[in-house]
């Protein structure tokens, strides 16, 4: 981790949350007078399990893993943080030290504002807290909606659905890197990192994607939709 800076501030950011679009001026100018930015490299913990909760996180650029250890051998990926994503609102209103970690998988630019900052926002602007209570609620939604749709799949569905998410959600283009490794897919999908490797073998031998390396392209995207939806 490194401190990062930027030519702009919070007010003229291209990367500004759309919670902050009914701050004043003055609380837009406390934001970014106490906002640190900083650059994480691919495999570096942005937020660790058990850390206090001292900054309400903002990805601006990257991508990141949601993570939580089952027990000192498992790790199960609960989500992905990508751009334009909160850190710590699960948690930063409740607890005092976070419940899971954040793990960059691919280079990561963020912004961490002081939570007793945005409290004392909150506490002056009631559209500012709304705000709040509605990202929470649709952060929440989103994980549970991925993990009950994960969960009602079976393993060809499962890793349908992670393809299309990353092809159409978070890079939108049907050729991208695939940002983590099999065994993560595996603790992504609950399922073992060999049966994650012979299904995008099926995959590839299908014609639906193709495999260079890292590198994923789907070549069928019906038909990749079609087993996503049949689970």
């Amino acid at each position: 981790m490194e401190i990062h800076t930027t030519s702009y501030d919070c007010q003229h950011c291209p990367f500004k949350s759309k919670l902050y679009i009914d701050l004043y001026a003055e609380e837009m100018q406390i934001i970014d007078e106490s906002r640190k930015e900083f650059f994480y490299k691919k495999g570096e913990v942005i937020c660790g399990e058990g850390d206090d909760l001292g900054n309400l996180i903002y990805i601006t650029k990257g991508l990141g893993k949601l993570h939580k250890k089952e027990n000192m051998k498992t790790d199960q990926i609960i989500n992905f943080v990508v751009p334009y994503d909160f850190i710590g609102f699960l948690s930063i209103f409740s607890e005092t030290k976070s419940k899971y970690s954040v793990t960059a998988i691919e280079d990561t630019v963020a912004c961490a504002v002081p939570v007793d900052i945005i409290k004392q926002i909150i506490l002056s602007n009631g559209k500012f807290a709304m705000k709040i209570i509605e990202n929470m609620s649709k952060v929440t939604d989103d994980i549970l909606e991925t993990r009950f749709k994960l969960n009602k799949k079976h393993l060809r569905g499962r890793i349908a659905y992670v393809i299309l998410f990353l092809s159409e959600e978070v890079y939108k283009n049907t050729t991208f890197t695939m940002p983590i490794s099999r065994k993560e897919i595996a603790e992504l999908i609950n399922m073992t990192t060999e049966n994650v490797i012979r299904i995008l073998s099926e995959f590839r031998q299908d014609g639906i994607i193709e495999i260079d390396g890292k590198t994923i392209k789907v070549l069928d995207t019906v038909l990749l939709k079609k087993i996503c939806e049949a689970g």
